[in-house]
């Protein structure tokens, strides 16, 4: 059988262009974030499947890669479910890994810990643009931070790092998992039926009011019940200050803290903040994954059609591990489709050092050859990209691809030099 030279189904080769403008990109976001005391570390790309299918990674545990024990561990005759075979999965986010992390080495790290995580992840999702099944990802958190300064530093982290790389006019949308709930709990809908009514409800940018009304009364919830939560949404639509009518609404179900918190993430953000984004209050924002405790957050380009990242507070995961609870919260840039964005608005990498060419002829050898490689590295010492190269018989063809690449001049070298 003949062996595939195509990558596995979901995945892609980077070519050099994309590969400069990814290394550029993280450069930056490594800077940025620097700047704003977050600080490197890295888990393994595996974790224990235990971890990764602990029902809080909403639907991305459907998705997991998941890894057969090896050896005399693996007895097929005798597994009868799937444990039996399966000890390891490839990680689907960055976030259960970094609590397993904290959780192991909390006694070692300063408090509150703010950690930048780059690293790719895995998922057997549907391919589709911006979308792969091998993916990196890029994460600011923030552990033992239990006030909404955490909030308020990772939104204006996220956003100068957005603005460094050139991009504007875009939204972070905000909303809290608590508003959410204080909602529903108006509205007269169960506590258990929570989390199905929000699966509905962050299908409101797709199929509006009518079609989540719709949704949610073949789903067997009363028509009052559902009234009443929809005049919540139409009522917002008719406001002029949507946080200001929640506010009013919520008096007596929603703790005083929440608003008070809440309203000062969104007043500092906005005092802050430069002008290339606006941050927008939105009601129907849920977030998928089950372990976000309060504020939740995303990033919406208009460019992209969706979302390019988001986040938000989970402070009851560490407690998972630990059995005591750290307040914790995160933000997540979808790096891969910032760099499909920048691929397609045509971005250069800025400030890139000056590209020489030496191509040197076939036969050039001995001492002539000792002296080009001499004064390519002299020539280096000042910051110049000096490629040495043998010179191909389709000269012209192979400038030509050099020149795509940015070289910008071409130094020839001959065995008889009167060429």
């Amino acid at each position: 059988m003949a062996l595939s030279k195509k990558p596995v189904n979901g995945m892609k080769d980077i070519m050099p262009d994309e590969m400069q403008i990814r290394d550029y990109v993280i450069s930056v976001i490594k800077e940025t974030y620097g700047k704003f005391g977050f600080t490197p570390m890295e888990t393994p790309c595996m974790e224990n499947i235990g971890n990764l299918s602990n029902k809080q990674g909403g639907e991305n545990e459907k998705l997991i890669f998941k890894v057969l024990k090896r050896g005399e561990k693996l007895n097929l005759e005798t597994a009868k479910e799937e444990n039996d075979v399966v000890d390891f999965g490839m990680r689907y986010d960055l976030t259960v890994p970094l609590v397993r992390y904290y959780s192991n080495h909390a006694n070692e790290l300063p408090s509150p810990f703010k950690a930048l995580q780059m690293g790719n992840v895995w998922r057997a999702d549907r391919p589709q643009r911006g979308r792969y099944r091998q993916f990196m990802q890029c994460d600011i958190d923030i552990l033992g931070e239990a006030s909404n300064l955490a909030e308020i530093e990772l939104i204006l982290a996220t956003t100068t790092t957005l603005g460094k790389l050139g991009f504007k006019n875009f939204e972070i949308r905000i909303n809290d998992r608590r508003i959410l709930k204080a909602m529903a709990a108006y509205s007269g809908f169960a506590e258990d039926d929570y989390d199905s009514v929000f699966i509905t409800l962050d299908k409101m940018d797709k199929i509006g009011l009518e079609g989540v009304e719709k949704e949610l009364i073949e789903d067997g919830y009363g028509e009052e019940c559902v009234a009443k939560y929809l005049s919540l949404f139409k009522g917002m639509q008719e406001s002029e200050d949507t946080l200001a009518f929640i506010e009013e609404k919520m008096t007596g179900i929603l703790e005083e803290e929440v608003k008070t918190s809440f309203r000062e993430i969104v007043e500092s953000v906005n005092a802050t903040k430069g002008d290339h984004f606006k941050l927008v209050f939105d009601p129907t924002l849920v977030r998928g994954m089950s372990y976000y405790t309060g504020t939740i957050f995303e990033i919406a380009m208009p460019e992209f059609g969706g979302s390019c990242g988001g986040g938000g507070r989970y402070d009851k995961m560490v407690g998972k591990f630990t059995g005591k609870d750290v307040p914790a919260c995160g933000f997540s840039i979808g790096f891969e489709r910032i760099i499909l964005l920048l691929m397609e608005s045509g971005f250069k990498v800025p400030n890139q050092s000056k590209k020489i060419a030496f191509l040197i002829e076939k036969g050039v050898e001995g001492q002539m050859l000792c002296d080009i490689i001499a004064e390519a590295q002299n020539v280096r010492k000042d910051g110049t990209q000096v490629l040495v190269a043998r010179m191909n018989k389709n000269k012209k063809f192979q400038k030509e691809q050099l020149t795509a690449e940015g070289y910008e001049e071409f130094k020839e070298f001959y065995k008889n030099p009167l060429k």
